[in-house]
């Protein structure tokens, strides 16, 4: 009897250290064990998607899957948040959005997501500059000449921007705020109408993003009253910021960060800001985004604290410029 029971504490031993092996072997497998989705919510070819596909490769590799992007467009990018926002916490979905993501709660009515409460963060990852346009044959010259031009003729002139919820929408409901005059905005369905029109004289004012707009700042083919951010762009030198202009704090940029699904493990959250990281810091990255004039933030803003403080002060800056525009988004 004891020879028997010896045996099958044994065998119960074994089969014990067994599981414990392959337990810990199931607990250790890590993060990820499979391809991850990047959600981009607009259309390929745009700033966003050629960011979001920049990263991709260098993340993956840093994570030892790959990254796949995935196009999910509607309504100013609120259909893919709310997907990414309903989506397993678990790291296999990621999502990366600009500024949308902190004027959303103002522009829509009837939003299906919280930005502050649904979410958890990656981290920021670059800024996009802009810079406010007129058409080459606009009278004013400078941006002393602007104020002086649209307190006069502020009836009959012209603002384009790329349709409802755009930052260059955005931007110029700033500008109008800060001047204190409203002008005749005409929305379009993109900035490249836009700033065809504005090149062909149809329009008076843009505000654009420095990613298409560079080259025809250097071959003159439009003027520039101003760039939109604190600092002069390395890009354009030359070109003063609104703010040394009289504008005091006028600082707009196209800024994007990276999110997943509420609930996401710490651990999991960590690899992936390691991963943007990485990519942030990969030589080949940084060169590409640098001849498209897409700075990359400062190593403090690409954590989770730094994109959660900020999407907060944005939406603090942002909800009262919209509601008191009254630009609602349908």
């Amino acid at each position: 009897m004891k020879v028997r029971v010896s045996i099958l504490a044994g065998i119960g031993a074994l089969l014990a250290s067994s599981f414990l092996i392959n337990g810990t072997a199931l607990a250790a497998d890590p993060y990820p064990n499979k391809p991850i989705t990047l959600v981009v919510p607009f259309a390929a070819g745009g700033p966003t998607d050629a960011v979001a596909r920049l990263i991709a490769i260098p993340m993956g590799k840093s994570l030892g899957q790959t990254v796949i992007v995935e196009n999910t467009v509607g309504a100013g990018g609120t259909i893919a948040a709310t997907r990414v926002a309903r989506s397993a916490p678990d790291g296999y979905m990621v999502f990366i959005h600009h500024m949308g993501m902190a004027t959303a709660p103002a522009l829509y009515k009837k939003l299906q997501f919280d930005p502050m409460k649904d979410f958890e963060y990656i981290g920021q990852v670059v800024d996009v500059p802009m810079v406010l346009l007129g058409r080459k044959n606009f009278p004013p010259n400078n941006f002393k000449e602007l104020e002086a031009y649209i307190k006069v003729n502020k009836e009959k002139v012209t603002l384009a921007n790329a349709g409802p919820g755009a930052v260059s929408q955005l931007c110029g409901l700033l500008f109008m705020s800060r001047e204190g005059v409203e002008l005749t905005t005409v929305p379009y369905k993109g900035t490249g109408p836009a700033l065809t029109d504005l090149l062909g004289g149809q329009v008076d004012l843009l505000c654009d993003q420095t990613t298409q707009t560079v080259p025809y700042i250097r071959d003159g083919l439009v003027k520039t009253y101003g760039v939109t951010t604190p600092k002069r762009l390395s890009a354009l030198p030359n070109i003063p910021t609104l703010d040394e202009q009289g504008l005091k704090g006028f600082d707009v940029k196209v800024w994007h960060g990276m999110y997943v699904s509420k609930g996401t493990p710490p651990a999991v959250l960590a690899k992936i800001n390691k991963a943007l990281n990485a990519a942030l810091n990969d030589p080949e990255v940084k060169t590409r985004l640098a001849e498209s004039n897409i700075e990359i933030v400062p190593a403090s803003k690409a954590t989770p604290a730094g994109l959660k403080d900020h999407l907060e002060a944005e939406i603090n800056k942002w909800g009262p410029v919209i509601r008191k525009a009254g630009a609602y988004a349908d």
